[in-house]
């Protein structure tokens, strides 16, 4: 089964505290696991912005996504035209504002034939999920 993972289960993934860190830590650690370009943006942007409750030094965050996680997932990505075009389905899926970040995780997966999006954050994915999409699960659902 391909399938797709967001920001929010990477960071779970690598923060032993985070709720659903041991299920997350597995879906990154099975074969054919895909990652959109900007989760590496994201990622790096909670874990050391401070959101969570804590700041990990860049470095550190830096260091853990090439050697720990960059070899074990797929990054995958689009073209500036298809992200423009991904644009122009928003009004018709009640897509405004910061939504587009989690939209864009979306188009990618379905571009890319994926079956599944894991993500923490079912509502957000949820909102604008329409039949043909990748079916969204949480980690839990594995």
């Amino acid at each position: 089964m391909s399938y797709l993972i967001d920001s929010s289960v990477w960071v779970s993934a690598m923060v032993e505290d985070e709720n659903w860190h041991s299920q997350s830590s597995d879906l990154m650690d099975r074969p054919d696991c895909k990652v959109y370009v900007h989760a590496v943006s994201e990622v790096f942007s909670t874990l050391t912005g401070g959101r969570k409750g804590f700041r990990m030094p860049p470095n550190l965050v830096i260091q853990l996504i090439k050697e720990d996680y960059l070899p074990c997932v797929e990054i995958i990505s689009m073209e500036i035209s298809e992200i423009l075009e991904s644009f122009s389905e928003c009004q018709g899926r009640g897509i405004t504002g910061g939504a587009i970040y989690d939209y864009l995780h979306l188009v990618a997966a379905r571009m890319h034939n994926v079956e599944v999006l894991y993500t923490l954050n079912l509502s957000h994915f949820r909102a604008f999920w329409r039949p043909g999409d990748p079916e969204i699960r949480h980690p839990e659902q594995g």
